[in-house]
C-alpha cells in the first residue's frame, strides 16, 4: 500500500516554474498511468506559458485565487475549482490573491519534464 504524506515530500521546480510536491508517480509508488501533485505559486506569481504534446491536465485550486488561461481565454479560479487541460492546450495560471496558492495537478499520462513545451 503506497500513503504518502504531503509533509514528506521534496519540492521540486517544474519546466513552467511551479513548485511541486509529487504525491504518487511511477517514480515513488506502484501508479504508472497517471500522476498525482501539488502545486504551490507565490503571490504575484505566474507559470511560464506552456503546453504539453501528450499529457492532460487537471487543476484543482485548494487554496488561494488565480487567474487560469487556457488556449487564449481567461477565467478567475478559487478553491473548488476544477480546471480540465487538453493535450496541446497554452496554458498558464497566476496567483492574483494574498496568499500562496494551492492547487492539485494531475496527470496522464504522469508528468515529465520532456513533455513540457515552453512558450516565450
Amino acid at each position: 500500500m503506497d500513503v504518502i504524506n504531503v509533509n514528506d515530500v521534496k519540492p521540486f521546480i517544474t519546466a513552467d516554474g511551479s513548485e511541486i510536491r509529487e504525491l504518487l508517480a511511477h517514480r515513488n509508488s506502484c501508479i504508472r498511468q497517471q500522476s498525482l501533485a501539488e502545486a504551490r505559486l507565490p503571490v504575484g506569481a505566474s507559470t511560464t506559458p506552456h503546453y504539453h504534446p501528450v499529457t492532460e491536465e487537471i487543476y484543482y485550486i485548494l487554496q488561494g485565487t488565480a487567474l487560469m488561461m487556457i488556449d487564449g481565454l481567461t477565467r478567475n479560479v478559487s478553491p473548488g475549482d476544477a480546471i480540465a487541460i487538453p493535450p496541446g492546450a497554452l496554458h498558464q495560471i497566476t496567483n492574483t490573491g494574498q496568499e500562496t496558492l494551492k492547487f492539485l495537478c494531475t496527470c496522464a499520462p504522469g508528468y515529465e519534464h520532456e513533455d513540457t513545451v515552453l512558450q516565450p
